[in-house]
């Protein structure tokens, strides 16, 4: 694929309330359109690396990015950090859109499990065509096995608070969960999660829902049958916000498309890359489509 795209550009970019955050272009030596990978919470941008260079040598130029608090848009510690879980959303992807907007070719998103949660946060989402999101769910416990509920109660109810006191925020590192986050993200995911349509629930966040209602974006969201954090029914249960878009659900059985198993990590994993292109081929209708209207 090295012919197809060129080397990987480092960015800064500067959302609207001066936060910079590191960034990194994946550019399609001829390209058709334009991605934008909304990464998972606690998830650094290089975990989708593989999937940037792929999408570019489809003629997609792609780029990823740190929210803040995360990889290389982290302070140099989270000790004392402050910030909002909807900064992601609604200032680290909106300088990304923003960004990626001047250019003329069509842009889409992908998404990873928080991503599909973000796209309806983003005040300019309209710049964008389509968003295909891998592991979007409500993050609800009671949509999630037994054992896996017991798990995450236990994070939440006695690990979380024990670290968080302690450090000041959710050293999630050491434990092998990913990043670590700041105190501002474990606290609002904490709480959203007690609700089984997550933050729509939320009685701080009136008129939430009605904002996602808005949105006729087409949208398109993949779960997996092995994804323990975002079962099919969890997935219904958040996407279905996006009540006005041209949405459709696929449920994927990793071993009837002899697939390893997925998890909820697995999408952007190499052996996933069928799924990738299932995405770019939705992706290459939807720019069919919008030339022939």
């Amino acid at each position: 694929m090295s012919d197809k795209y060129s080397t990987p550009q480092p960015l800064t970019l500067t959302a609207a309330d001066g936060y910079v955050l590191s960034a990194t272009l994946y550019p399609a030596s001829q390209p058709i359109g334009q991605i934008l990978v909304g990464s998972a919470t606690g998830v650094p941008q290089g975990f989708y690396r593989r999937f940037a260079e792929y999408a570019a040598s489809r003629g997609y130029t792609t780029l990823t990015l740190d929210y803040r608090g995360i990889g290389g848009s982290a302070p140099a510690s989270l000790r004392g950090f402050d910030m909002d879980y909807l900064d992601w959303a609604e200032q680290d992807l909106a300088a990304a859109v923003e960004y990626l907007s001047r250019s003329e070719l069509p842009l889409y998103m992908v998404g990873h499990s928080f991503g599909g949660h973000a796209f309806g946060l983003l005040p300019n989402h309209q710049a964008i065509q389509g968003l295909y999101t891998f592991g979007t769910g409500a993050g609800w416990h009671g949509w999630m096995p037994r054992g896996e509920q017991l798990r995450v109660l236990l994070m939440w109810r006695v690990i979380g608070p024990l670290i968080v006191r302690s450090k000041g925020y959710l050293a999630w590192r050491k434990l092998g969960m990913g990043e670590d986050l700041p105190k501002g993200v474990y606290q609002k995911w904490k709480h959203w999660c007690r609700y089984p349509r997550y933050f729509f629930e939320d009685p701080h966040m009136p008129g939430l829902e009605a904002r996602f209602a808005t949105i006729t974006t087409p949208l398109t969201a993949v779960s997996a049958t092995d994804d323990l954090w975002a079962s099919p029914a969890s997935r219904d249960a958040f996407m279905s916000a996006y009540r006005s878009a041209d949405y459709r659900a696929i449920t994927v059985d990793p071993a009837s498309r002899q697939l390893k198993p997925l998890g909820h990590m697995g999408y952007f994993r190499p052996h996933a890359q069928p799924l990738w292109q299932d995405a770019l081929d939705w992706f290459d209708q939807l720019d069919h489509a919008a030339r022939a209207a």
